[in-house]
């Protein structure tokens, strides 16, 4: 009885790690496998459905219309049922996602978990937000929070590698991907807390300076797009890459996103505003230098490195002004910031797919670096990270 008292009253840690890294390994299987995972592979696909870039920009903009459904089914039951069943949920969604993906006789059938995989980001961002909130110590939060969202990173480097050990056998690549998804799904559910968010209990109402977050977030989505899902398109067309070369990009891009769990220790260095503004300003660069030198490697690996870490690092700040603009209601503060973003990649898809179609692959990468560099100029105020 007594050791049943003293665990009990033990002072938890300050970052439990197994749930932060539970917690970075579903964000790696929802977004860098399950949704990001089609840009890698979208030239394959093309080719054994025989349809085009205008039909792969559709097909890949179900992804985020799915994650932009979920998210707002997230943002809702978050704190009804707790986070640990919305990120077993997202899990569940995940696998079935990739799953489908990899026995897709048809395209209607291969579009439809396109969808349902994308769908899952958006089921595990709240809850994973909702629950650092609750059980990491205030001096931690936001390194914690960075490095949960750092795990786009691990899940793009994981696929990469997949694509060159498999080349030309994607089925078996995405079959991998759902046993990777219900193995992670298994972690989660053992180590995220059940119970609701204290964190998140705040009263509603959109807050001062949120059109400015969503402006923010809606850039970036759009000035993104062209990389995540026609990034290996572009080197493969235009740039003159083999299938396995080519998913180079991927790997290099994936690796480079672990750096992005040191946004929040870059906001406190540099300020909000000016890291907002040069993380931004890389991301716009990195998607410019691709267009124009799609063919030399060794732009292509700087573009790809400096994608790949700006993009995890201003989401990561995206989801620090968030919780600083909705401290009481994080998973709400953090819900609307990736829906957002979402929104301008399901929009940006179809649009950037069309124009690939008609003005070519660079004019299109050169209108999302526009894009992107306007973007750098919405910055969050000094106060939010």
């Amino acid at each position: 009885m007594a050791v049943r008292t003293a665990v009990r009253t033990a002072v938890p840690p300050a970052v439990p790690w197994s749930m932060v890294g539970a917690g970075a390994a579903l964000i790696g299987t929802s977004y860098g496998l399950a949704r990001f995972a089609y840009g890698l592979f979208a030239p394959d696909l093309q080719r054994d459905f025989a349809f085009g870039p205008a039909l792969s920009g559709v097909i890949g903009a179900g992804s985020y219309v799915g994650y932009c459904v979920a998210i707002v089914v997230a943002l809702v039951l978050t704190d009804r049922v707790g986070p640990r069943r919305m990120a077993v949920a997202a899990g569940v969604v995940s696998t079935a996602g990739t799953a489908t993906v990899a026995l897709a006789p048809t395209t209607p059938v291969l579009a439809a978990g396109v969808l349902v995989a994308g769908s899952s980001t958006g089921l595990a961002s709240p809850p994973l937000a909702a629950a650092v909130a609750r059980r990491v110590a205030t001096s931690a939060r936001d390194r914690a929070q960075t490095v949960v969202n750092a795990g786009t990173g691990i899940g793009v480097l994981v696929s990469g590698p997949v694509a060159l050990l498999l080349v030309g056998q994607w089925r078996v690549a995405w079959g991998s991907f759902a046993v990777i998804a219900a193995l992670v799904t298994v972690w989660v559910a053992r180590t995220v807390p059940a119970e609701g968010t204290a964190a998140d209990e705040g009263s509603g109402g959109i807050r001062p300076g949120t059109a400015r977050l969503v402006v923010a977030a809606l850039g970036l989505g759009v000035a993104s797009i062209a990389v995540w899902t026609f990034g290996r398109d572009l080197l493969t067309t235009v740039g003159g890459w083999s299938a396995a070369g080519s998913t180079t990009l991927w790997v290099v891009l994936g690796a480079a996103g672990f750096l992005g769990a040191l946004g929040g220790d870059l906001a406190d260095r540099l300020g909000p505003a000016r890291s907002w503004t040069v993380v931004v300003g890389v991301l716009a660069g990195s998607t410019l230098l691709l267009a124009l030198a799609p063919g030399t490697p060794a732009a292509v690996i700087v573009a790809a490195a400096g994608f790949g870490a700006s993009y995890v690092c201003v989401t990561g700040f995206l989801l620090l002004w968030a919780t600083r603009l909705y401290p009481d209601r994080s998973s709400f503060g953090v819900g609307l910031a990736f829906l957002v973003i979402a929104v301008g990649q399901a929009v940006g898809a179809p649009v950037v797919g069309t124009l690939t179609g008609t003005s070519g692959a660079v004019t299109a990468f050169i209108v999302c670096a526009v894009v992107g560099l306007a973007v750098a100029a919405v910055r969050p105020p000094a106060s939010s990270s």
